[in-house]
């Protein structure tokens, strides 16, 4: 492949790279404009008129013979798809679901109690929602892994209620989708999809109850469904194209890093692969090798386009160095592959990532799976705000605060001062009439 005709390539000794890579951070990789307008008036037409307004929209979209009868996915019909699943891959995703909830204890907050010096007592107490929304994807796209990563955390968390919903083209469940679901103990199935789906699980319907919280990957018209719902429920993110940052230096295998550049194009044309590295005949070596790599994959077209449209080598002077620009690109996914202790330093410098994978031998695709960790993780530089999906989005904390009297006594006059201070006479009352300060 000539070299001419690879990724955007930048580099940051040279002149003008500044507004070069401003203009690469503020690439639109998002869809159409006219998703969120559609969108809309789908939540609407959900929220107006219910399971008609879901059927209907099942039909255009999914399934033309479908009827309100088959909104539901009974534990029979799961249970006989999920049987279909060869041994080898139900044992994956059972070894994959308990490092999932063996790393989400792990995360689970404490409540806190104490009393201050005033003798006031404090805490905060955290507790789940009642009723938690996982969209899943369904057709070709279907990921049962997703299924895991959503659902698994918020059992850990207590959620009560987990419904899932799944778009099913031609009726056909996707076996795997269906055993991923059992494993991690969906409560309700679905069968629907888009923004029906969503507006379905924020608003309700005759037939289903609307939940608290909407989790899970879905495409443009479910991502602009969750920010129109959100306010009515809470959503974790929303999500954009997947994106990966590849941080190597000249010692690594040019096919390793090939593969893992890869890993993301391949899902979708908008998807963004990134190499930072201080090796230029290396960074050539790589390009070549993704070429190769392209004509073994049954999505190499897709992973083509990505690579080529979205996809930027960035030579840096230094690569212990380049923590700054890892930060501004704040990538979903940012592999180190470089020596343990080099990549141990690096990553102690980063402070915008969803995820990262330290060392040559973590390629992200573990975190994906198998590593226990989340693979919902914010896309489109979101990481310099937020994080990935885990235990605490399915939780609420709530404050405690007891004050005896002689504590009131010690806390009333600031409170008092301060409400006098912004004109609230019945704050300032409702501390003074116990102060004894008619």
């Amino acid at each position: 492949m000539p070299l001419d005709r690879g990724p955007l390539r930048l580099d940051a000794a040279a002149p003008g790279f500044e507004k070069a890579f401003s203009a690469f951070l503020g690439r639109n990789r998002d869809t159409d404009e006219n998703v969120d307008k559609i969108a809309a008036e789908i939540v609407a037409d959900v929220r107006a008129r219910g399971d008609a307004a879901v059927v209907e929209y099942t039909r255009k979209f999914d399934w033309p013979e479908f009827d309100a009868a088959k909104l539901r996915i009974t534990d029979a019909e799961r249970d006989e798809a999920a049987a279909q699943v060869p041994a080898a891959q139900r044992e994956a995703l059972t070894f994959a679901a308990k490092r999932i909830e063996a790393f989400h204890r792990t995360l689970l907050p404490k409540d806190v109690e104490f009393t201050d010096s005033t003798g006031t007592r404090l805490g905060a107490r955290y507790r789940p929602v009642d009723a938690a929304g996982v969209y899943v994807p369904g057709g070709t796209a279907a990921y049962p892994s997703s299924v895991l990563m959503n659902i698994v955390p918020a059992k850990v968390a207590g959620v009560s209620r987990i419904v899932m919903v799944v778009p099913t083209p031609g009726g056909v469940l996707n076996p795997l989708v269906m055993l991923a679901a059992k494993i991690a103990g969906a409560d309700e199935l679905w069968r629907i999809g888009g923004a029906q789906a969503v507006a379905a699980l924020a608003y309700g319907t005759q037939s289903i109850k609307p939940v608290d919280k909407i989790t899970g990957p879905g495409n443009a018209y479910v991502a602009a469904a969750k920010r129109r719902v959100f306010g009515q429920v809470g959503i974790d993110l929303i999500a954009g194209p997947s994106e990966i940052l590849v941080v190597a230096d000249g010692q690594n295998d040019p096919a390793w890093i090939a593969a893992d550049l890869l890993s993301q194009a391949e899902h979708d044309a908008s998807s963004q692969s990134v190499l930072i590295t201080d090796d230029k005949a290396f960074a050539d070596d790589v390009v070549r090798a993704v070429e190769s790599a392209l004509k073994m994959l049954s999505r190499a077209e897709i992973a083509r386009a990505s690579w080529q449209g979205n996809g930027a080598i960035i030579l840096v002077p230094d690569i212990a160095a380049c923590s700054p620009i890892v930060d501004a690109i704040a990538a979903e996914h940012v592999e180190l592959a470089m020596e343990a202790a080099a990549a141990d330093a690096l990553a102690e410098k980063i402070r915008h990532a969803g995820a990262i994978f330290l060392g040559r031998h973590t390629p992200e695709a573990i975190g994906d799976y198998v590593a226990g960790t989340n693979h919902v993780l914010p896309t489109s530089r979101a990481a310099r705000f937020s994080g990935g999906l885990g235990v605490a989005d399915f939780l609420k904390r709530t404050s405690l605060v007891a004050c005896t009297p002689e504590s009131l006594a010690a806390l009333g006059p600031s409170a008092l001062a301060l409400a006098e201070a912004e004109g609230l006479g019945a704050h300032g009352r409702s501390v003074s009439i116990r102060l004894n300060r008619r």
